[in-house]
């Protein structure tokens, strides 16, 4: 019994940690767009889908899209401060969260200034160069690692044998359920 309690830890902290991070992500930009006076056309939050906002009017390019990765980072990084104060006995799960959120972000930054795809297409266009994409993706993706190192144990992994928290389990599965069956009754097709 303890294997399944770890298994559903795991599979449902990762895929809330994905479709969370999405949605930090394009809820920068979005912010972004409505602080410098632009429009929203769409966001997509589905489960099957990689995250978008697609942009009407768009005054501030640059700034908009900073927006994913900046916030993306940050708000992560304030909900661990938070889940130490409030939950220190749970705050591993943020802390997992914001090093997943630092990684993929990071990541996505680097990379992207090779692949220029997403994001970094209109940083790069708007006058930002490649290595500052790089420069500032590396840093975020080794704090991001330094954050997840040491969780194992809390998801039943090494000495810990698979026992784990089952009211953490059962709670994430919840909030797994409840975070799709809310993208796709919001966002859906």
């Amino acid at each position: 019994m303890n294997r399944l309690f770890q298994a559903l830890l795991i599979a449902s902290t990762i895929g809330l940690s994905w479709l969370g991070m999405m949605a930090l992500h394009e809820l920068g930009h979005v912010v972004h767009l409505w602080i410098s006076g632009g429009t929203v056309e769409k966001v997509v939050l589905h489960p099957l889908e990689l995250s978008r906002t697609d942009v009407g009017e768009n005054p501030r390019p640059l700034m908009v899209a900073w927006g994913g990765a900046v916030w993306g980072c940050l708000i992560p990084l304030g909900g661990l401060w938070l889940a130490r104060l409030a939950a220190p006995a749970q705050a591993y799960l943020a802390r997992f969260f914001a090093g997943f959120c630092l990684v993929a972000n990071g990541a996505y930054l680097a990379g992207d200034a090779f692949v220029r795809g997403g994001d970094a297409r209109e940083l790069i266009r708007h006058g930002t160069p490649p290595w500052a994409l790089v420069l500032l993706g590396l840093p975020a993706i080794a704090l991001g690692l330094y954050l997840g190192n040491g969780l194992g144990p809390h998801f039943g992994l090494g000495e810990a044998r698979g026992r784990v928290d089952r009211r953490a389990a059962v709670g994430t599965g919840v909030a797994l359920a409840c975070l799709i069956v809310l993208e796709v009754a919001v966002f859906g097709r």
